[in-house]
């Protein structure tokens, strides 16, 4: 997450000097404690919990887990990773429901820290997970407050409660009063109830919530704070927590470029859990708050859990073996290719998914390169093709690339890469899904690469090496060999890259490196 990018480079390279050593001696311990508190404290950390973590680092380091470790260095990094879980609130928590619906969720804030939005956002998360969820407009002072959340509701797909017109007018205990006997009428199961804001904390604002929460009895009262403000935020939550009492955390802004330290302070200074984080302006960029992964994100360690739910959640299992059945026997088209496309889309970001693999801070300047509307091009030219042309690929001649290019708003440049590189994928996932080793462009030759089956013996027959040198030429034939005897064992087995003609009721086999590079080939 861009939010804690600086903090997240600082100690990447705190613990890259710290790999160089093969013993930690007292002084490369206070020295590594010492780069961390300045991370922290840069990163708008609050004072005590800075003092605190590493306290806890500096004595755990020094201790016979270190001193006894075959690593020193990768258990210091365990050590900073279990810590942070820790201040980032421990185990995860999750919403809870009352036994007798509906139950009702009070949000609370300052005005600007994104209620409104995050109010659609949860409603629609909610509404994803089956429930079914109602708005409800309390905050009656900004302007045009009501109407943004009717705007919100419209985009979530979800029903919003509106009596009053708000802009000054209207009293928001009441409206939130009768929006729970609304609820009950019309059997909705949750009650989202988005109260004003102020530009600061004030007796008027602390006020009016502590009147609504009494009135509705909430189940859950969600203290929303920008993850961006910095140390204010721990002064906000510990003014919030007297005056209305909160239950959880939500993070919204996690997307921004500033320092973070909110998220790293508020669960540690209140002992409130965070349960939810805004990740964008999207109303899907929302997730629960997960403190181990997120630790993960933060120490450049990837959040592989994150990406592997997202991807579970837009891809639908039937037709991801129905597309694995076409690349083993050469029926993969276009149209498949642009379904796998939009599924991929429908992920979300391509940058934020990126960035939660292990090392994705080393890729920084590469992901900022990245550009989205790549894909939108991509859809654009398939789908400017006729049906017949994504079928069979090899119909298209000059002529028709002139007219998909012109149809796309695409050249004909563009054209042509996108059918080369869709051949070239094509060719090399057909070559996986038999079980063999595809020959990446760039790479060489993969020792053992070859098709299963007859052909592939024959090939390995046909073929030798060239080379003028005996020794290297012998080398070279005997790994061709090899290699024509393991695709042999391999189609003997029956199994495959996908799982398929493999035994009955098995699992398909995990994505290789080799299908991972096909995918980017598609996506470039």
């Amino acid at each position: 997450m861009a939010t804690f990018g600086t903090l997240s480079d600082r100690l990447s390279d705190t613990f890259r000097n710290l790999r160089t050593k093969g013993r930690l001696s007292a002084s490369d311990v206070d020295g590594t404690v010492r780069e961390i508190r300045r991370a922290l404290l840069d990163a708008d950390v609050a004072l005590d919990v800075v003092k605190e973590f590493t306290g806890k680092v500096r004595e755990r380091a020094l201790g016979d887990e270190v001193n006894k470790a075959l690593n020193p260095a990768q258990q210091v990094v365990q050590i900073v990773n279990e810590e942070l879980v820790e201040i980032l609130g421990g185990q995860q928590r999750r919403l809870e429901f009352a036994k007798k619906p509906p139950t009702v969720i009070m949000l609370a804030g300052l005005q600007g820290a994104g209620k409104t939005t995050l109010a659609g956002k949860l409603a629609k998360w909610l509404k994803k997970d089956g429930h079914t969820p109602m708005l409800v407009a309390a905050d009656l002072q900004r302007p045009n407050a009501v109407t943004q959340l009717q705007v919100v509701g419209q985009q979530a797909g979800v029903e919003v409660y509106a009596p009053e017109p708000g802009n000054g007018v209207g009293n928001p205990v009441k409206v939130a009063k009768d929006a729970i006997k609304e609820a009950e009428r019309r059997q909705f199961d949750t009650v989202i109830v988005d109260t004003a804001g102020r530009l600061g904390v004030d007796a008027e604002l602390m006020k009016q919530a502590g009147d609504i929460r009494k009135a509705v009895d909430p189940d859950e009262v969600l203290f929303v704070i920008d993850a961006m403000i910095g140390q204010d935020a721990v002064a906000t939550a510990k003014a919030f927590q007297a005056g209305v009492d909160f239950t959880g955390v939500v993070l919204s802004k996690l997307d921004g470029d500033a320092r973070g330290g909110a998220a790293l302070s508020v669960a540690s200074v209140t002992g409130r859990p965070i349960i939810f984080a805004s990740t964008g302006e999207g109303l899907d960029d929302f997730e629960p708050f997960h403190p181990d992964r997120m630790a993960s994100r933060i120490l450049d360690l990837g959040d592989i859990l994150t990406l592997i739910e997202q991807a579970q959640e837009a891809f639908d299992e039937d037709e991801a073996r129905k597309v694995a059945e076409k690349f083993a026997t050469d029926t993969f088209t276009l149209d498949d290719f642009l379904g796998q496309m939009q599924q991929l889309r429908n992920m979300g970001s391509i940058k934020k998914m990126m960035g939660m693999l292990p090392g994705a801070g080393g890729m920084k300047q590469q992901l900022e390169n990245f550009d989205e509307r790549e894909i939108v091009r991509t859809e654009a030219i398939i789908q400017s093709m006729t049906k017949a042309e994504r079928v069979n690929p090899k119909l298209l001649n000059g002529s028709r690339r002139l007219r998909i290019a012109r149809g796309s708003g695409m050249t004909v440049t563009d054209v042509n890469q996108l059918v080369t590189r869709f051949e070239q994928a094509a060719k090399m996932m057909k070559t996986v899904a038999k079980g063999g080793m595809p020959n990446v462009p760039g790479m060489g030759p993969i020792p053992g690469a070859g098709f299963s089956g007859g052909r592939g013996k024959q090939q390995a027959k046909k073929k030798g090496s060239k080379s003028g040198n005996p020794a290297k030429r012998a080398a070279e034939n005997a790994a061709i060999a090899s290699g024509a005897k393991s695709t042999t064992d391999a189609a003997a087995s029956g199994g495959s890259g996908f799982g398929i003609g493999g035994a009955k009721g098995s699992a398909p086999a995990a994505p290789s490196a080799e299908e991972m590079a096909a995918l980017q080939r598609f996506m470039r």
